[in-house]
């Protein structure tokens, strides 16, 4: 049988039944996740997933994560939420079946099983108590833990922090369903794990629990894509307007279409096109506060850095 080397799946889990340390959002927050990675933000597929919440013990959560791993594909995306423990031998993620000095599958297990994978892009998201000692040689006896090509990790927390539930929901996975369903979306509509981590970062403030980002990989891989603020077609227009990084757009009253008398209509769609820039940051009018007073007192507009930064995507066609 032909591989699919397209395809995309993701191990979702979130456990509360843990006997005398119950958890309140862990699952709620898993399925939650689950029904936005599995579409787009037009409804087209994304994800093939598979939600396994309250899995009751070590051997079977294992083998779920075996099974994720195992084959060829583009993308394979762990997502767990509940508990996590550290001792002196590094982290866990603990399953209902706990015991003293087996607390569940070890994050060092975790991480041999994404090195060794086939897959090309291994991303991996927990949402549990001590989480950012996931690969760190730190907290396993100065024992290196090499995080292979392709594997980005994104934690809750760092490795010496707990993870926080506000209102039966965990603050880091509100967070990334934010992220995830277009907080974090570039101007091209895609939702990548970087981007997802600089939207958390910016959230949670110095004093509040640090999320961890830790990567290897030569460029990202789209986890979802929504409708982009500006669509494609109109974003490589801007070439046609800035011929040059440096150069600047004149406007006259004819572009503002209040002014009835004057205002002319192949003006006003440039202008448009030019406030939807402006919106997103790519234009800024120059001489003025607002894009109406430099048409109306005829100034002009130019780009920002951001918008240098698209107009030498389209320039080199990658757009």
């Amino acid at each position: 049988m032909e591989i699919d080397k397209n395809m995309r799946k993701a191990l979702l889990i979130g456990i509360d039944d843990y006997p005398g340390l119950p958890l309140t959002g862990c699952v709620n927050d898993a399925s939650i996740l689950s029904g936005v990675i599995e579409k787009n933000g037009d409804g087209s597929p994304n994800f093939s997933v598979r939600l396994k919440n309250n899995i009751p013990k070590k051997s079977e959560l294992k083998g779920e994560i075996v099974e994720l791993f195992d084959g060829e594909g583009d993308v394979a995306l762990l997502y767990f939420s509940g508990h996590g423990y550290l001792d002196i031998t590094g982290g866990y993620i603990v399953t209902p079946d706990y015991e003293k000095h087996d607390e569940g599958v070890s994050m060092e297990e975790i991480l041999t099983l994404a090195n060794k994978s086939k897959i090309k892009n291994k991303i991996i998201i927990l949402d549990c108590c001590h989480s950012g000692s996931f690969g760190s040689p730190e907290v396993s006896g100065g024992h290196v833990s090499q995080i292979s090509e392709g594997i980005v990790v994104l934690t809750a927390s760092l490795s010496t922090e707990t993870a926080a539930e506000i209102d039966g929901h965990g603050v880091f996975t509100g967070l990334l369903l934010d992220a995830i369903q277009g907080g974090a979306a570039d101007l091209m509509g895609r939702i990548t794990p970087g981007g997802i981590y600089a939207y958390i970062d910016q959230a949670l403030g110095p004093w509040d629990q640090r999320p961890v980002f830790k990567t290897n990989v030569t460029n990202f891989t789209s986890l979802r894509t929504v409708t982009p603020p500006v669509s494609p077609d109109i974003l490589r227009k801007i070439v046609e307007y800035f011929p040059t990084p440096e150069a600047e757009y004149l406007l006259d009253p004819s572009f503002e279409d209040t002014n009835v008398d004057i205002a002319k209509p192949e003006n006003v769609a440039i202008f448009k096109n030019l406030q939807k820039f402006q919106g997103v940051n790519l234009v800024r009018p120059v001489g003025e506060e607002y894009m109406y007073f430099a048409a109306q007192n005829s100034k002009s507009c130019k780009l920002t850095a951001l918008g240098y930064h698209y107009w030498r995507l389209v320039t080199e066609g990658r757009i």
